[in-house]
C-alpha cells in the first residue's frame, strides 16, 4: 500500500468515526401481553413506555402463550381467513397470529378475537413504528396468561 493510500484510509476513518458515534443504538423492545388483564405493556431498554388495553382470543380461539419474535410486518393487511377483515399495522409473531389495530374499539379490554392481539389503531401504529425502527431482532413479544 502506498503512503497516499494510507493517508486516504486514515482520513476516511477519521471522518467516519464521529458519524458512527452519532448513530442511534438499537433499542431492546419488549412487548408484554397479559391475557388475564387484557393489557399490553411496552418497554424500551428496560423502561416502561406504554400500557394499553387489548383484546386477545375469545373462547374457542386462544391466543398462544410464550415468547416470540416478530416474523413479518405489514402496514396494511386483510385477513384471508376471516371475511377480509382489516388488520392495520400487523406484526405477525407466530404462524397466522398477529398484533394489529382494530376498529372494534368497544371490544378492547376483553377477549374478542380469533386469536390475534388487537389494539387501538393509533397504538398499533405507534408499536409498528417502534418495531420497524428497532428491528425484528431487537423486539421480544411475551404473552402470558
Amino acid at each position: 500500500m502506498t503512503s497516499v493510500s494510507c493517508v486516504r484510509l486514515a482520513f476516511a476513518a477519521a471522518i467516519a468515526a464521529p458519524i458512527l458515534a452519532l448513530s442511534p443504538a438499537r433499542a431492546d423492545v419488549v412487548v408484554h401481553i397479559d391475557k388475564s388483564s387484557q393489557r399490553m405493556a411496552v418497554s424500551v431498554d428496560g423502561a416502561r413506555r406504554y400500557n394499553w388495553p387489548v383484546s386477545t382470543g375469545r373462547r374457542g380461539y386462544g391466543t398462544p402463550s410464550g415468547v416470540f419474535r416478530p416474523q413479518m410486518l405489514a402496514r396494511r393487511w386483510y385477513s384471508k381467513k376471516y371475511y377480509n377483515s382489516p388488520m392495520p399495522h400487523s406484526i405477525f409473531f407466530h404462524r397466522g397470529f398477529a398484533i394489529h389495530g382494530t376498529y372494534e374499539l368497544t371490544r378492547l379490554g376483553g377477549p374478542a378475537s380469533h386469536g390475534c392481539v388487537r389494539l387501538h389503531p393509533s397504538h398499533a401504529a405507534m408499536l409498528y413504528g417502534l418495531v420497524e425502527r428497532n428491528g425484528r431482532g431487537g423486539t421480544r413479544i411475551e404473552i402470558t396468561n
